[in-house]
């Protein structure tokens, strides 16, 4: 499929492509994209630029090789000239509150689209309220949280939905969405982030950013969220029919903010209207432990574990000792045995189908890091070969539609919808 024209030097550029994460990306463009695309890695060091480039070469000689931009996240001067070569900038640099914003406004005022693989919550939600009005007036579609952080979960809710209208012509009501297996480990640079997201922002700021449907730019006219019982409250376990045993979820406060943003884009979209998840939709995400026991200690261990690195900077100070190192993470070998899987049930909002709910599943075989790089690269090559119908804005993974939804399918991302009766 051709791309459409943008007049820009490099169709897309890759920046942070010497990280951990950025080089996963690369090598997926190298692999997987066109080879007629024309697209550069970029960062601070030409010598570790150009042995990307090598390796990309290694996983397909008959590309177009990348060009190397030198551009430092600290210079604004650098990255605005950066995202005026570029129709899309994926960029990998984290933690994101800290190397994250100058990059995102870079983009913003040169009508460039962004695609990053941040979870941090409260600086997207300050990227939205800082960027989103320049994003519309130059055109540029903004894209934080598309890595598994948080597109999974975001087009599982998405596939449900639409196959609910499909096959029952209804809106859906309740979500729930449950990380059924995750077989992984961080790398250096996911815990930094999460080990100083607590330093760049405070407590009210990560109370603010998670609330109910505080990133949709409508607000919800009926109920927010489902409403745990007390025991639910305290134990964290809980019984959903067609997903059985469920536990709090260590992505559910990052995710939870994409979907209800999604819900409230989807409505003001003009060419996505059609896929209004509904007046009365509510979701939520679990985790699935092995037993009532497990899902108590996962639980706990969320709970009291966050506290005491969100209140103790000398905890977060201990625990960088003893962990992977920012550039850090597992082996090839190690990570090819990773998996992810979710699964999750919709419910129609409608009486005429008592009974009935859509049920998913999707899974990945790799790391998640390669994941990360499936969500990024394919994303950009939709933003490339289709016409996805929006304006500059700042949107979630979701809004891609199904050009994305497909061609993360075909890349390794499997979703699978069915009916089954409740």
């Amino acid at each position: 499929m051709p791309f459409k024209q943008h007049g820009r030097q490099y169709d897309l550029v890759v920046l942070g492509a010497t990280g951990y994460t950025g080089r996963f990306v690369a090598e997926h463009v190298a692999g997987n994209l066109p080879t007629n695309l024309k697209w550069a890695v970029a960062g601070r060091s030409q010598a570790k630029l150009q042995a990307i480039v090598d390796e990309c070469a290694k996983v397909d000689a008959d590309r177009l090789a990348p060009s190397i931009e030198i551009a430092n996240v600290d210079s604004e001067a650098e990255l605005h000239a950066l995202a005026k070569k570029a129709c899309i900038v994926i960029t990998t640099v984290g933690p994101y509150c800290m190397y994250g914003e100058k990059v995102f406004k870079a983009c913003a005022d040169a009508g460039t689209h962004y695609l990053d693989c941040t979870g941090e919550t409260p600086w997207v939600a300050r990227m939205i309220k800082r960027y989103e009005d320049t994003a519309r007036s130059t055109g540029a579609i903004m894209l934080p949280q598309a890595g598994v952080e948080s597109a999974p979960p975001d087009l599982c809710t998405w596939a449900l939905a639409r196959f609910l209208r499909a096959k029952l012509d209804a809106p859906t009501s309740d979500v729930v969405i449950s990380l059924h297996n995750l077989s992984s480990a961080p790398s250096g640079g996911t815990l930094a982030t999460v080990l100083s997201i607590f330093d760049y922002f405070s407590l009210d700021d990560l109370r603010a950013s998670s609330k109910p449907y505080a990133s949709s730019p409508i607000p919800h006219p009926e109920k927010a969220r489902p409403t745990p019982t007390l025991l639910q409250r305290w134990l964290g376990v809980c019984n959903i029919p067609n997903l059985g045993v469920q536990t709090t979820s260590i992505a559910g406060r990052t995710d939870v903010p994409v979907v209800e943003r999604t819900w409230g884009l989807l409505s003001q979209i003009p060419s996505r209207k059609d896929q209004f998840y509904g007046p009365r939709f509510n979701w939520v995400e679990y985790y699935k432990p092995r037993n009532w026991l497990h899902g108590v200690f996962v639980h706990l261990g969320l709970v009291f574990g966050t506290a005491m690195i969100a209140l103790f900077p000398p905890v977060r100070a201990l625990v960088k000792r003893f962990v992977y190192q920012p550039g850090e993470g597992r082996t090839k070998e190690e990570m090819a045995k990773e998996e992810i899987e979710y699964r999750g049930v919709a419910t129609p909002d409608t009486p005429t189908a008592p009974g009935k709910q859509a049920y998913c599943r999707a899974w990945f075989h790799g790391s998640m890091y390669s994941l990360t790089a499936v969500f990024l690269a394919q994303g950009a090559l939709t933003l490339l070969e289709d016409d996805v119908e929006l304006d500059g804005g700042v949107y979630t993974p979701a809004c891609l539609g199904q050009g994305f939804v497909d061609r993360a399918n075909t890349a390794g991302f499997k979703i699978d919808v069915k009916m089954i009766q409740n």
